[in-house]
């Protein structure tokens, strides 16, 4: 399968301007209005799953590199309460967007939008918030610089606190790459988070996961054409993406083959649905995501200097780690030595063999109710 360039910018462009279309408040609004103003609350929490940018203005990043006139896409669901005290931060993944999102919330589940004030915020790279297929005239003479999940926190808590003036968040949760998100917040604000709730992902990338990443973005690479015709090493980089994300049992199961909610007839097909998927990304994007997510360290942050228990026992939020059995990227003994050191946390392994979709939304997987659950009683404490 052949994707080209044109069709990545021609996707990313009615992206945007769906999003423009939802309509937003901007953080001047924002921030010249009384906040006990009833028609503020409003203006704010316009309605559910509304779509909006941030503009950052020029972003400095932890290595000194901005990137210039950054934005931050996000969407809401449900309404913020007078106090502003009903928030849930629930962040995007590798290869996921806001609307992914949306399958884990819904009235009378944990993540309940009648309740609370559910904001979704992009993770920088993935087409949306700013990445190097929306960010192209803007010259970086060493390329799209690598992004941290730190700083990924910090443009969120901006949008939190300059935008929505949110100054206490209920919960932060989130799957695989924002499992990682919810770390480093509970590390870096554990005043402001009450709790957070990782799923399915830690708050250090290990050396066999970078091992992992590495392998992928070699095979993608390896293509003389992968930036703008990547055929071959996208289909190289998807089946061996494909090999990782779910477990031996769940292949020897043959639930691969229903998996995208209808039953396939061959390997050949599933690889073919796992290869739109990552097509419907720039490739550039999905090395930017990718670099995020091999540089992720919970201790790279000067208030911690390197030192990863230090870190760990910053995070006084309320905490359930939840790892998958059979997940081969966050394997659940990784879980265990951070839980270790968390002053108040617990572990709570999901039994799948889904492996590492187990704690994904919108996929037939048997461990999202067991995720529902934790977040519910997590809530309720």
């Amino acid at each position: 399968m052949s994707i080209s360039r044109r069709k990545f910018i021609e996707s990313a462009t009615l992206a945007l301007a769906s999003m423009a279309a939802g309509g937003k408040v901007s953080a001047a609004t924002v921030s010249s209005r009384n906040q006990n103003d009833p028609a503020f609350r409003t203006a704010v929490s316009s309605g559910n799953g509304i779509p909006g940018v941030y503009k950052l203005g020029d972003f400095e990043l932890q290595s000194g590199e901005v990137i210039p006139e950054a934005q931050l896409s996000y969407a809401t669901h449900g309404t913020l309460n007078a106090d502003h005290t009903n928030v849930i931060v629930y962040g995007t993944w590798y290869s996921g967007r806001h609307s992914d999102n949306a399958a884990m919330i819904g009235e009378g589940r944990a993540l309940d939008p009648t309740k609370y004030f559910i904001i979704v915020p992009d993770m920088f790279g993935n087409g949306l918030s700013s990445s190097p297929s929306n960010t192209s005239g803007v010259a970086y003479p060493k390329g799209f610089p690598l992004v941290t999940v730190y700083d990924n926190v910090e443009a969120q808590y901006r949008l939190l606190r300059d935008h929505f003036a949110v100054e206490h968040v209920e919960l932060v949760t989130g799957f695989s790459m924002s499992a990682q998100q919810a770390f480093h917040w509970g590390a870096l604000h554990s005043g402001f988070v009450e709790r957070i709730a990782p799923v399915c992902g830690s708050s250090k990338t290990s050396t066999h996961n970078w091992l992992f990443l590495e392998g992928v973005k070699q095979a993608l690479i390896a293509d003389p054409t992968w930036e703008t015709e990547p055929g071959p090493g996208l289909r190289a980089f998807s089946t061996v993406y494909a090999s990782w994300f779910a477990s031996q049992s769940f292949y020897r199961e043959g639930l691969h083959l229903g998996m995208f909610g209808e039953p396939l007839p061959s390997m050949a097909e599933f690889l073919e649905k796992v290869t739109a998927h990552f097509g419907s990304f720039d490739p550039r994007d999905l090395l930017a995501m990718l670099a995020t997510w091999q540089a992720a360290d919970l201790s790279a942050h000067n208030r911690f200097q390197g030192d990863w228990q230090k870190a760990l026992g910053a995070i006084t939020a309320t905490a359930v780690v939840m790892p998958c059995s059979h997940d081969l990227y966050f394997p659940p003994e990784d879980n265990e030595i951070e839980v270790s050191m968390m002053p108040s946390a617990r572990l709570e392994v999901i039994p799948s063999i889904w492996g590492h979709l187990a704690g994904g939304p919108g996929y037939p997987s048997d461990g999202i109710e067991f995720v529902e659950k934790q977040l519910q009683d997590l809530l309720k404490n």
